[in-house]
């Protein structure tokens, strides 16, 4: 299961995607009132005809990435069983924080829990129910529905690129259902699919950003609040995400991810601290507590028994939002994820982040509910009301050094909207670019002011009712995609399960041979256990034990009618072709280790610090031993054993 793809711009992805959203745009311009009407029309088309679709399928996304993180799937790696995570844990949610969350919780951390309070689904207005319940919906909308979008399509894509050497784009998740034809139209399809859903889903992000800036701007310098203004701000924003795109992942997006995180970390201690300190810390675990105790509940909650627009405006949006992004935020992840395995990443990617997500809902909502509702600050929510984008600011000013604070929201707030922007069009990019994330700058630029272009045009046809509709409508396409790309997980996962019993039927690898000879004695084995060989005897060995024993192997194969191959390529490696099914590799490589402290005899001609082993390494990966000393016959005789462990996995899968 292991496909090369070419490393330049794949034409046929790009130039549909971006003629399906060039057309979009100049409907939208050209006839603005029509096009609201249509967007309009669409999107209550879709919440009353297809909203149970959207909960259906993230109901089932929820409760599948629950079992995978619990089933012995769990301990599978996403890449070779050697491979180490590329980002420490700190700089790893920084970065998946900044690209998944950061725009979202600046605007809605004080806006919605106060618009669901104001206008609760089923409590009575100003009760205490009403606290609860605007308390309870709003951690069902922030909380693990929406990392476990992000989380499948993250996996998917980081499975079977790490672990199969496939593209790093949506089309590989199809390939245990399409096989080679992912290369072909349908493959196309899934791409340019996911192109125009990630293009729309981060455009929606823009706007908010843009008008929340906009307000933060008029509140502190007086400047005034408008489409024209926002479309301004979204220039210079676009701007400086191009400069952060061209220093690429590890550089701009890396260093801008970290500052937010730790500036979010310090807002948020700020209003814990000025704030009801001890309430918020029981309203938390309270919060947490109603929760999950309504999880099932809400997760399939459809209002069927008493029609109200409210789950249109709110639960469907957001589930069609968290789709529209899960291209974008789970290539984003993927990118970053390489060497975890599959538990550490779902407990990382869901667990990790609703944690922090849910604790600043409550700090930020129950602090700004507090005020309406207990100490009767009521134009704090008469102007959420009015206009949501001020919520935050007009929430600060009820606090010490509010001036500061709003500041320092603003600059997160802007610092967010770059990591949005310049992360977006990295993945646009690898998505139209076979997963390469080596292309040229002026395709990151396209995609970077490409999406700043969208929602400038749909802020000035529809303003961020056009941008929701299209969140919603490009989410249902992507939806189907992803459903059929678990399917193919699935059928991976099976395989790979099977892989695994299949290399339980034996011992471990033969390390001596029955007959007593010199190089198999017991002296000799003891010897290669406690000697730490530099580079060149365990290149010595590999030339003059393990290219023959390969050669002997292939030969003997050969003499069977199978096809064998003996690379000398980089690494030596040899190949069994089985045709259709899964090839048989084994490779020997020589790998670099530091000594440990008790060895004393050091080659002066070496690095002090290090030695080496000729380690096996199997398709899957390194299987961490060592067969540095063994006999040409014992080689031989694991090269065998670990061929039929291979055999008896292809016969599992028959």
């Amino acid at each position: 299961m292991s496909l090369s793809a070419e490393s330049h711009l794949n034409k046929k992805v790009f130039v549909s995607a971006s003629a399906i959203i060039i057309a979009l745009l100049l409907y939208t311009a050209a006839l603005p009132k029509q096009a609201q009407s249509l967007f309009t029309l669409i999107q209550s088309s879709i919440i009353d005809n297809g909203s149970w679709f959207y909960v259906l399928t993230v109901a089932f996304i929820f409760f599948f990435v629950i079992f995978l993180g619990f089933s012995r799937y769990g301990d599978i790696r996403l890449g070779p069983d050697h491979a180490t995570p590329d980002y420490s844990m700190l700089t790893w949610l920084s970065m998946l924080f900044a690209a998944g969350m950061g725009i979202g919780l600046m605007f809605f951390g004080v806006a919605e829990p106060l618009m669901h309070y104001l206008s609760p689904p089923t409590a009575d207005v100003g009760t205490v129910a009403a606290v609860q319940e605007a308390m309870k919906m709003t951690f069902f909308h922030w909380g693990l529905h929406a990392w476990a979008i992000y989380a499948i399509v993250a996996l998917v894509l980081a499975y079977f690129s790490y672990r199969h050497n496939l593209p790093l784009t949506l089309r590989s998740a199809l390939y245990p259902l399409i096989g080679e034809r992912i290369y072909k139209w349908p493959g196309h399809l899934v791409d340019v699919f996911a192109v125009v859903s990630t293009v729309f889903g981060v455009a929606t992000s823009l706007g908010l950003g843009a008008s929340q800036v906009n307000a933060g701007f008029g509140y502190l310098f007086g400047i005034d609040v408008s489409t024209t203004n926002q479309i301004i701000i979204m220039t210079g924003i676009i701007g400086l995400a191009i400069i952060s795109v061209a220093t690429g992942l590890d550089k701009g997006i890396k260093i801008l991810s970290e500052t937010n995180m730790m500036l979010a970390v310090i807002l948020l201690v700020l209003v814990f601290v000025l704030g009801p300190t001890v309430f918020l810390l029981q309203a938390y675990l309270q919060n947490i507590g109603d929760y999950l105790a309504d999880i099932v509940h809400n997760t399939f909650n459809l209002f069927a028994y008493k029609k109200t627009g409210w789950i249109g405006g709110w639960t469907i949006f957001y589930w069609g939002w968290w789709l529209a992004w899960a291209p974008f935020v789970g290539l984003f992840i993927a990118r970053i994820s390489r060497g975890r395995t599959i538990r550490e990443f779902i407990v990382g990617v869901m667990l990790i982040p609703t944690v922090f997500t849910l604790f600043w809902m409550t700090i930020f909502g129950n602090s700004a509910i507090d005020l309406v509702h207990n100490q009767g600050i009521v134009e704090l929510g008469e102007m959420v009301s009015k206009d949501s984008s001020v919520a935050l600011f007009v929430f600060l000013e009820n606090f010490p050094l509010s001036t500061l604070l709003s500041f320092f929201s603003v600059l997160m707030i802007v610092i967010f909207f770059v990591t949005s922007c310049d992360s977006g069009a990295m993945v646009v990019d690898m998505l139209c670019s076979h997963g390469s994330n080596n292309t040229p700058l002026w395709q990151r630029v396209y995609w970077a002011v490409g999406i700043g272009l969208v929602a400038a045009i749909l802020l000035l046809a529809g303003g961020l009712n056009a941008l929701q509709t299209m969140t919603i409508a490009s989410a249902l396409p992507f939806s189907i995609v992803l459903l059929l790309a678990i399917v193919g997980l699935i059928k991976a996962l099976r395989i790979e399960a099977f892989k695994q019993e299949s290399q339980l039927i034996s011992a471990v690898p033969y390390a001596s041979n029955t007959n007593n000879t010199s190089n198999d004695s017991w002296q000799s084995r003891l010897q290669n256990i406690v000697d730490y060989p530099n580079k060149t005897n365990v290149n010595k060995f590999i030339s003059l034990t393990v290219v023959p024993a390969f050669e002997s192997v292939a030969e003997e194969l050969q003499k069977n009618q199978i096809n064998v191959v003996v690379s000398y390529d980089n690494d030596l490696s040899l190949v069994v072709d089985h045709g259709e099914e899964q090839e048989f590799v084994y490779r020997v490589l020589a790998r670099k280790h530091s000594q440990p402290d008790f060895v004393v005899e050091i080659d002066e001609d070496e690095d002090e610090q290090s030695y080496y082993r000729a380690e096996v390494h199997l398709g899957e990966g390194g299987q961490d031993y060592d067969i540095m000393g063994w006999s040409k016959t014992a080689v031989i005789n694991n090269i065998i054993d670990q061929y039929h462990k291979h055999l008896h996995f292809l016969h599992l899968l028959r």
